[in-house]
């Protein structure tokens, strides 16, 4: 139990979880790390606050002024608490196809909101591009540029890494995260694999990303799309530079929204699409790896947040997914059976 006197002030020390459900399947111990209790709801609350630290701390960032950001959401209401808390300001530049939970979260925190057109990173109207530029107009902007600002992987190394060394005891044997910026499977796995080398770090990549096709071919090629936001890359970034990656996983929407329905009916939790994806990463290296690891991964926000599309069955229909549900078994099966979505690092 803890007191504070700022919503900052509780950043970090989240709790976790074990996946009954998935565990009794696998026999491994499946835990989700629960990020969702931060203050904002999501893990981008602990790159938010060191980005801005680190940033008065070099004097570029000072009270009064305005953090300005391209994001996907959630790091834009970590941004906006963390800024509100430390009397700055907050404009936020987002794609108008996020989900409108998001939308609101950020309003409501004060900040400044901007939608744009979502556009391909080469457009120069993307919403990074344009967050750039209005930041790059003014003296009294500071751009966070969560993308290259290695701030956002030092966060993971100094506060989640030693919480997951910590809670399991040292004894986690696989990681497993989706990348976004890449923030948080570098701080993460470069300080898990400090304390242990043989933690194996597991990446989990959405169809419409290219991360998997980097690490496996060295270029970055995307194949069909998702309903996951913020999740995927199709560039190389200073955080995702730092990244420590033992395998990649490439799912498909499908076995997000199937998961999801078991993990809700049995375990009570309800999942948001990139917690979704990060336990069925887990679930595939639970397969591939066999029973008596342990395996911790994140539920990176509040599932509520997924509300207008993962669980929303005529936006699902419309990107055609099947909502008559195989039984997860049949998708353990087919985990273990293939090995065609997996890569894994040369030795």
């Amino acid at each position: 139990m803890r007191n504070a006197h700022r919503p900052i002030d509780l950043i970090g020390q989240t709790d976790m979880i074990r996946v009954r459900s998935l565990s009794e399947l696998t026999g491994c111990d499946i835990w989700l790390k629960l990020e969702s209790q931060n203050p904002g709801g999501s893990i981008k609350d602990r790159a938010a606050l060191q980005m801005i630290q680190d940033a008065l701390a070099s004097g570029e960032l000072e009270p009064g002024m305005t953090v300005v950001e391209g994001t996907a959401g959630n790091t834009g209401i970590g941004l906006a608490i963390v800024a509100r808390s430390l009397g700055l300001n907050m404009l936020a530049v987002m794609p108008n196809d996020q989900s409108p939970e998001k939308e609101r979260m950020i309003s409501l925190h004060g900040a400044q909101l901007k939608t744009v057109d979502p556009v391909p990173f080469r457009d120069d109207n993307h919403f990074y591009h344009t967050a750039r530029k209005l930041a790059e107009s003014r003296d009294d902007y500071w751009w966070a540029n969560q993308f290259e600002n290695t701030s956002n992987a030092r966060a993971h190394y100094l506060t989640t890494g030693p919480e997951i060394w910590q809670q399991t005891n040292g004894a986690v044997d696989i990681f497993v995260s989706v990348a976004g910026t890449g923030g948080t499977i570098a701080g993460n796995s470069m300080y898990l694999k400090e304390r242990n080398p043989d933690v194996q770090v597991w990446l989990t990549d959405p169809d419409g990303s290219g991360i998997y096709s980097f690490l496996k071919q060295g270029e970055y090629v995307a194949n069909g799309g998702s309903f996951t936001e913020g999740i995927g890359i199709m560039r190389l970034v200073e955080n995702f530079k730092q990244a420590r990656v033992d395998a990649a996983v490439n799912l498909p929407d499908q076995d997000l929204l199937a998961l999801s329905r078991y993990v809700r009916d049995q375990d009570a939790i309800v999942l948001g699409s990139s917690s979704a994806l990060n336990l069925a990463g887990a679930l595939q290296a639970a397969a591939l790896h066999g029973p008596g690891k342990t395996i911790v991964t994140f539920a990176c926000d509040l599932g509520e947040r997924s509300a207008s599309k993962l669980y929303n069955k005529d936006y699902l229909k419309s990107r055609g997914l099947n909502l008559d549900l195989k039984p997860i078994s049949e998708m353990l099966a087919r985990y273990r059976d293939s090995g065609e979505r997996v890569w894994y690092k040369p030795s």
